[in-house]
């Protein structure tokens, strides 16, 4: 359905002032078969870190044959002086499981130029489904729509469901995306095809849990990339109750984590509460046993780094350096950029995830608007939203910062656009009480947005800081998931026009590095994530002096007529998959030249002892 699509965007080349050539220093290329395409004059920031060098680049037959000065012949060329081209983006963390399916160019993540991207993440995967359950499938549509903010309608019309084994899910997306795919399997899909409903609340026995660690060598015999879990208390499926791993001991997690590292070019990937605000001790405990049981790297998101909540940061890296001493590595995924979240009464978002605000939200509209104009409930939102437990999500109820989106009543006619603590100013309210009247009036439908409190110097600072800790990532994007709240594919953009005209906080080639060459080592991807002769022409061509991210809108191009927000790229000319054009001035070019990236084969083992 993506190929239709005809976005565009104008305006010319800017020029960009390398700096000097670093240690691959461009050379004449030699003669040899025809190249299949040159890209004539870029400034390459070749994702190592080296100082950009003007060189051109050569691709043969999916792979870059050449980085240097070129005068032999190819069948189609481009110049791109004043350009930058840079490694394709690797987005550590993403849930494009499904949309791959009706969407095989990931948008908009390919759009902003994201070649690679690693799915199966939190513990949540389509696949293995028991061939004998068809309930199943319903069922993990149902905890997809709810845990990951999914579509049902384009869950339910945009997938095949065709699948059993891990491996026949691989094998479906097989030859039909536009991008690179690796993909995690679920801790809760494993659990629910062994053990059924009893998957939700029970403990296996030990011929079950032989059984979920066999259907885990299976599925990483087939080539995925490792497991992933979760223990987070914001996780619960379509019936309201804890997802099935949350009711995973450490024993059957450190089984599960063996396991792992008995496959090449496998890690983990896993979630726990305290990824929210601060680890307990038992948290770190689990990681670092983790970690240290699979010899493999296991990294979680997101760190969240607020100057106002200075412990933070110090207390979730314990666990990195208490891993490194266990012979294991725990690694923190962070964004580089502030994602604006599109919040409502109406629907599940962020603030169903406040202790004692599920509940509430959870009620049919009348009643919940009942609920929230008695005085008395409001104060004791207010209190559990300011108690400890509620964590990161504190900074989610400052409601005189809230900006009022769409609006559907005549009530509210002109307030699209004006911030709440002005609105309750005028009409003598608090804020909290002033969003509940106006959001009443719209039948809860009303589109709020908060407006960050960590976007502040001292913030951003600690963020350059933090980004520097050699157990920091950048990512978490998301990708996929949360669809009408949230648009997290465009932060590689985004960071790379802040790094270059806005706080510039990193320089331009230590700024691709962290995109690409640092995600793609994490992962072990074989010869991808650099610009060097005989890797894999995963590439981007962009405008420095215009390179970012538009805002997001919402639009409803999902099965179903759903709705999702998106973001244009600006300043992206092309995106390059496997040496075949995907993306042209922000326009997908209808190639699907991805690969299902399978362990082992696309990566090499990262071992941590």
């Amino acid at each position: 359905m993506c190929c239709g699509w005809s976005r565009s965007r104008g305006g010319a080349a800017c020029r960009y002032s390398p700096a000097p050539p670093g240690s691959q220093a461009p050379r004449t290329s030699r003669r040899g078969p025809m190249l299949d395409h040159v890209i004539k004059g870029a400034t390459v920031v070749d994702g190592t870190g080296v100082p950009a060098f003007v060189a051109d680049v050569g691709i043969r037959d999916g792979r870059i044959a050449v980085v240097g000065t070129i005068h032999e012949e190819s069948r189609t060329a481009e110049d791109a002086a004043g350009l930058v081209l840079a490694p394709g983006f690797v987005d550590p963390h993403t849930h494009y499981d499904a949309q791959l399916f009706w969407d095989p160019y990931a948008t908009p993540s390919l759009n902003h130029g994201v070649t690679t991207v690693a799915g199966g993440n939190c513990g949540f995967t389509l696949a293995p489904l028991h061939p004998d359950r068809p309930q199943d499938a319903d069922y993990t549509r149902r905890m997809m729509s709810k845990v990951e903010g999914m579509s049902l309608v384009a869950l339910e019309e945009g997938a095949p469901w065709s699948w059993s084994s891990f491996g026949e899910y691989l094998d479906a997306l097989e030859g039909r995306i536009a991008v690179n795919a690796g993909f995690m399997v679920g801790h809760c899909a494993l659990r629910r095809y062994v053990m059924g409903p009893d998957a939700v609340g029970g403990q296996p026995t030990s011929k079950q849990l032989a059984e979920i660690v066999r259907l885990l060598h299976e599925a990483m015999d087939a080539g995925a990339w490792g497991f992933s879990t979760t223990q987070s208390s914001t996780h619960s499926d379509g019936d309201g109750r804890p997802v099935a791993s949350r009711h995973a001991r450490p024993k059957e997690l450190i089984a599960l984590s063996r396991a792992v590292g008995e496959h090449e070019g496998t890690q983990i990937e896993a979630i726990v509460a305290g990824c929210l605000d601060q680890f307990s001790d038992a948290e770190i405990d689990l990681f670092v046993e983790m970690s240290a049981a699979a010899g493999r790297p296991l990294n979680w998101n997101v760190l969240t780094v607020d100057a106002a909540v200075p412990e933070r940061v110090p207390r979730q890296l314990t666990a990195s350096e208490r891993a490194r001493k266990a012979g294991g590595r725990v690694v923190a995924l962070t964004m580089p950029i502030l994602t604006p979240m599109n919040m409502s009464l109406g629907t599940f978002c962020a603030l169903n995830l406040i202790p004692g605000w599920g509940e509430i939200l959870a009620l049919p509209v009348p009643e919940r608007i009942a609920r929230l104009r008695d005085a008395r409930v409001r104060a004791e939102m207010l209190r559990r939203a300011a108690s400890k437990e509620a964590g990161v999500f504190r900074r989610l109820t400052n409601f005189g910062r809230y900006v009022i989106g769409d609006t559907y009543s005549a009530a509210n006619e002109g307030l699209t656009g004006r911030v709440v603590r002005d609105i309750a100013a005028e009409r003598g309210l608090d804020p909290f009480t002033c969003l509940v009247e106006i959001c009443a009036e719209d039948d809860l439908r009303t589109v709020l947005w908060p407006m960050p409190t960590d976007n502040d110097p001292a913030s951003w600072a600690l963020r350059a800081e933090t980004w520097g800790h050699e157990d920091v990532l950048l990512g978490g994007s998301d990708a996929g998931a949360h669809l009408d709240r949230m648009c997290g594919a465009p932060y590689t953009t985004r960071f790379l026009g802040d790094c270059l005209r806005g706080r510039k906080l990193v320089g331009l080639e230590q700024a691709v590095k962290m995109l690409t060459d640092d995600p793609a080592r994490l992962f072990g991807l074989r010869e991808r994530g650099r610009i060097q002769e005989g890797f894999h022409a995963d590439l981007v061509l962009f405008d420095p002096e215009r390179i970012d991210a538009d805002k997001a809108t919402l639009v409803h191009d999902l099965p179903g007529d759903s709705p999702r927000l998106d973001s244009r790229a600006i300043g992206v000319r092309a995106v390059w998959v496997n040496g075949v054009a995907a993306i042209r001035d922000d326009v997908v070019t209808g190639a699907v030249p991805g690969r299902v990236l399978r362990s082992g084969r696309d990566t090499r083992t990262v071992s941590t002892r």
